[in-house]
């Protein structure tokens, strides 16, 4: 799951960085809201935190001009105020929550979830064959037994389960997984489906992740 956070205090948005990869998220930091714009018009995004005090374009701006694009991405909105009246503002535009700050990192991940979890579309668990992904609780398995992965190795796995049977190309992962900074992405890439098929397939008789040379990887079950 790929999650947007335009907050323009870094003490937290290094701590909203750190604290969701280590939860299997892969998150892109804006620290404005020209910024969290553009990179909401280049990329997809699951979920989008969004603080309300920003320079150059509040998040309340910023919150309604990706509704009136008829976007129905989570809103999780951040705010120093704790008054009523700024959290009605908020819902008004278009945010789904609200969560003051300072917050405790074990609440917001709950509003995450939450959030997530009325988006079941993108939140059923995900299987191809043997190999199942919860995105709630980002547990895999196959053959009933757990797959260890890391935060790169998983959010893979969750697109390319996303995408079963499709051809995705490098160009698709880099954009999904990477941060748009990420130099020679597309030899790493190679490095971290070496690792995932290992985990998932190594140990099994029915491969399911597959090259397509020249273009790149698709997940299936032949059988």
């Amino acid at each position: 799951m790929r999650i947007l956070a335009v907050e323009d205090d870094e003490i937290i948005a290094i701590f909203l960085k750190y604290g969701l990869e280590q939860e299997h998220y892969t998150i892109d930091i804006a620290s404005d809201g020209e910024i969290g714009w553009a990179l909401s018009q280049t990329y997809e995004y699951d979920l989008i935190i969004l603080d309300v005090m920003l320079p150059k374009r509040d998040g309340l701006t910023l919150c309604r001009q990706l509704r009136s694009q008829q976007r129905q991405t989570p809103i999780l909105m951040l705010t120093g105020r704790q008054n009523i009246e700024d959290k009605v503002k908020g819902l008004d535009v278009g945010a789904d929550d609200y969560l003051v700050k300072p917050f405790v990192f074990a609440e917001l991940l709950a509003r995450l979830r939450a959030l997530t979890r009325r988006h079941q579309a993108k939140t059923a668990p995900l299987q191809v064959a043997d190999l199942t992904l919860d995105p709630v609780r980002h547990q895999v398995h196959r053959d009933g037994q757990v797959i260890e992965l890391t935060t790169k190795e998983y959010t893979i796995l969750e697109y390319l389960m996303h995408h079963v049977g499709e051809v995705v190309t490098r160009a698709q992962l880099i954009e999904h997984v990477w941060e748009p900074e990420t130099k020679n992405a597309s030899n790493v890439i190679d490095v971290y489906l070496s690792y995932l098929r290992r985990k998932i397939d190594r140990d099994f008789p029915v491969k399911l992740l597959h090259t397509v040379r020249g273009v790149g990887y698709v997940l299936r079950s032949d059988s």
